[in-house]
């Protein structure tokens, strides 16, 4: 036996103590600092966010991998619907990654594209073709109308056709058409050529499923997921927990987990004493004191890693008093955004921000960070009233329950309301936040944004007009400009040009002022140290069993 510490098995484990600024927006830039006070006292905000220290726990481990075991991870809202091409969000992304394969993978530092269901690959000189080797050793798992058959290339080519017709946040828009040319091997032909075409298909939205069991099952397909993945779904029961076994004929080789519980523990204290009675294994998406709960406690581990995400709030673009751009600029002139990440923020969980891009893309221009109206709440009413707005005007703000979520609407309601606007804040489950500001319903919605370093995740799939009516431009922004640098970045392959245009567009997209980009999150969870080789990743996704790792746990 040997005693070891957890957090010497991941990669960038931290506790964030200080928020850094982003542009303008302290306070000492105004000439008028009353406001910035009095909503500081109104928030609870201080400025700074509150040092913790983060007690590591050791236990003893064996120096043999034991196999077998349950593990047991909490959601922070229920998955809706567990179809690949259906999914809105990271807790359907969470279990689908376990259940099913795509063709590609990230590696586990999200550096590099590697082999999945496809063992190599070649692109055409004109980029416009991808021609894939499959796998001949992949079995689906047994299902209702598929008793467990071999996988081929046109399974591949079905799933792929398939994304790129009915994705919820088209997520394979750049294909025109996948055809398998033999039982290995599968050509995919692009409309254009894309340089995240690669990065697109690691996306759990595009991995690869059974025809027969998606057309057997039609809309219910989600309740009954089918894949190629190390865990087979064993139950799903809304808004309670999914229920995940180990996959005998996974072609990597054996899971060490017997079984997998996603359990949903919507309320954030809740969440903490499940993993602090062990209840739960991990506790994912930790925000506000429970991050503090978790680091001060002897018997778990507190993990925190920069994310690859950006926190705002997005103004309806096409309808209601937002559609004005002055009403918009005077909402962000209304805002201290160094206090309100402050106050979102309070435990360190996250780093101050403005511009629409995570400072951790390679897109990001932090000269554009001057565009960002500056913190000016006399200069916000004249605006308004300039306007026609005056007598101020109500706003329906859509978020979830995430902590750091609903101070952040708080503190803006507090903003608001000294420039005449009523917010009005509507705390509702995924299932419905995702249908109304999908479809332009909200007048305001907050959320996070996570994915990808690369740009495009980021722009095409949250400002570019081609993404409206999708969760990420559920709010309509539109702007030719825009599309047409987004355009041409798709089809270059040097990434310092890529980077020039997506600058230009990031310069274009802050000059609409779409929203309040705020605050950059960490990735924090809390793990018991009985969890092994798991690997934190900066885009919050967790993988079970890769060819990099394969989490076990020590049982008593």
């Amino acid at each position: 036996m040997k005693k070891r510490l957890l957090a010497l098995l991941l990669a960038g484990a931290m506790v964030a103590t200080a928020l850094s600024g982003c542009g303008g927006k302290s306070s000492s830039d105004s000439s008028d600092t009353s406001s910035s006070t009095e909503a500081s006292e109104d928030t609870g905000s201080s400025g700074e966010a509150t040092k913790i220290e983060n007690k590591e726990a050791t236990i003893d481990v064996p120096d043999e991998v034991t196999k077998g075991g349950e593990l047991s991870i909490a959601l922070t809202s229920s998955p809706m619907n567990l179809d690949p091409v259906k999914y809105t969000g990271t807790y359907e992304a969470q279990i689908i990654y376990q259940v099913c394969d795509t063709v590609v993978n990230y590696d586990k530092d999200l550096e590099e594209i590697i082999p999945g269901l496809a063992t190599e690959w070649t692109v055409s000189d004109d980029g416009m073709q991808y021609t894939f080797t499959i796998r001949d050793d992949v079995y689906f798992q047994p299902g209702e109308y598929q008793d467990g058959r071999l996988m081929t290339a046109e399974d591949v080519a079905y799933s792929m056709n398939r994304s790129a017709a009915e994705s919820a946040m088209n997520r394979l828009d750049m294909l025109d058409h996948a055809e398998a040319t033999d039982d290995t091997h599968v050509v995919a032909t692009l409309k254009a050529p894309s340089a995240v075409f690669l990065t697109s298909l690691t996306n759990a939205g595009n991995a690869v499923v059974p025809k027969e069991e998606v057309e057997g099952w039609g809309d219910e397909f989600g309740n009954h997921l089918v894949g190629t993945g190390p865990y087979a779904m064993e139950s799903f029961e809304l808004d309670q927990q999914t229920t995940l076994v180990k996959n005998d004929k996974y072609f990597l080789g054996e899971p060490n987990l017997d079984k997998v519980i996603f359990k949903v523990i919507t309320d954030p204290n809740q969440e903490v004493n499940a993993l602090r009675t062990g209840d739960v294994d991990i506790a994912t998406q930790l925000t506000g004191e429970t991050v503090q709960l978790v680091a001060e406690d002897e018997n778990v581990n507190l993990l925190q890693k920069p994310g690859i995400q950006i926190a705002y709030a997005y103004f309806n673009m096409q309808d209601g008093p937002t559609a004005d751009p002055a009403v918009r600029e005077a909402l962000i002139k209304a805002v201290d955004y160094n206090e309100l990440a402050a106050g979102a923020f309070q435990y360190g969980e996250g780093e101050a921000a403005c511009l629409p891009l995570p400072k951790t893309s390679w897109g990001y221009d932090e000269s554009v960070e001057a565009d960002v109206p500056s913190y000016d709440p006399e200069g916000a009413k004249q605006l308004l009233a300039d306007a026609g707005y005056g007598d101020g005007f109500e706003l329906d703000m859509y978020i979830t329950n995430e902590t750091f979520r609903q101070k952040a609407a708080t503190i803006l309601q507090s903003y608001w309301s000294q420039i005449g606007v009523t917010l009005n804040i509507n705390t509702v489950e995924w299932g419905t936040f995702s249908e109304t500001c999908s479809t332009g319903k909200a007048d305001v919605f907050a959320m996070a944004w996570s994915w990808y370093p690369d740009p495009y995740f980021f722009f095409d799939k949250m400002f570019a007009s081609s993404a409206i009516g999708t969760l990420g431009n559920g709010q309509g922004y539109s702007n030719e400009e825009v599309d047409k640098l987004l355009a041409d970045a798709l089809v270059i392959t040097d990434q310092d040009e890529r980077a020039d245009l997506y600058k230009q567009a990031l310069k274009l997209i802050t000059d609409d002022n779409p929203g309040i980009f705020y605050g950059n999150p960490l990735e924090s969870l809390g793990i018991n140290p009985r969890v092994q080789d798991f690997n934190q990743r900066s885009d919050g996704t967790i993988k079970l069993f890769t060819e990099e790792e394969n989490v076990w746990v020590v049982q008593e």
